[in-house]
């Protein structure tokens, strides 16, 4: 972003977050799930996370894509972000105790919800006008080769941007909605 200024990137990367950060926001109140509005992606204020974000604002695309790029495949603003946000499948990858590798276990169904709202809002915010109701289920299937994800994590997520597409937004939000009322308090994400 040499050509930018940085008021540009600080109040474009701002407008980004708060746009995203309120639609993640009203669609999950339309969930039922009120402490997850508004507490979504709080950290993303934070020094840590939105400096970096400024630095490698782009307007088209995450900041922490072009940091990664620049870092060499690792982001300083992400590894704070994915640490504190359990709607992240990131944040379910750890190594069990007295074994030597990682292990992607299940999100609970509060969280996998929250994350499959976040992934249609930031399709909404980034691709604009592009999006539609099967953008976000493309851009999932297209990027599951990158993620070390449970897989019945990646099943039910798939499922539900899958009926997205297949029922529209409105009956979509509706069937989150009882999903969400049904098993908010379970510990894995098995629905069907």
């Amino acid at each position: 972003m040499k050509n930018k200024s940085f008021f540009y990137r600080f109040f474009g990367h701002l407008k980004t977050i708060n746009t995203h950060k309120f639609l993640v926001m009203k669609t999950c109140f339309k969930c039922g799930m009120y402490k997850q509005g508004l507490l979504h992606d709080l950290s993303k204020y934070s020094f840590t996370e939105f400096w970096p974000s400024v630095k490698y604002f782009q307007g088209d695309r995450s900041p922490i894509g072009k940091e990664k790029e620049v870092n060499g495949g690792y982001s300083l603003a992400w590894l704070h972000h994915k640490g504190r946000n359990k709607h992240h499948w990131e944040y379910w990858v750890d190594r069990p105790a007295s074994e030597i590798s990682i292990y992607p276990f299940e999100m609970p169904v509060r969280y996998m919800l929250e994350s499959v709202i976040d992934r249609i809002c930031a399709s909404k915010v980034y691709m604009k006008d592009k999006y539609d109701a099967s953008s976000t289920l493309n851009f999932f299937i297209n990027s599951k080769e990158y993620q070390v994800m449970n897989p019945k994590t990646v099943e039910q997520i798939t499922y539900l941007l899958q009926y997205l597409k297949d029922n529209g937004e409105e009956k979509a939000l509706a069937y989150y909605k009882s999903l969400y009322k049904k098993h908010k308090n379970d510990k894995t994400i098995s629905f069907r």
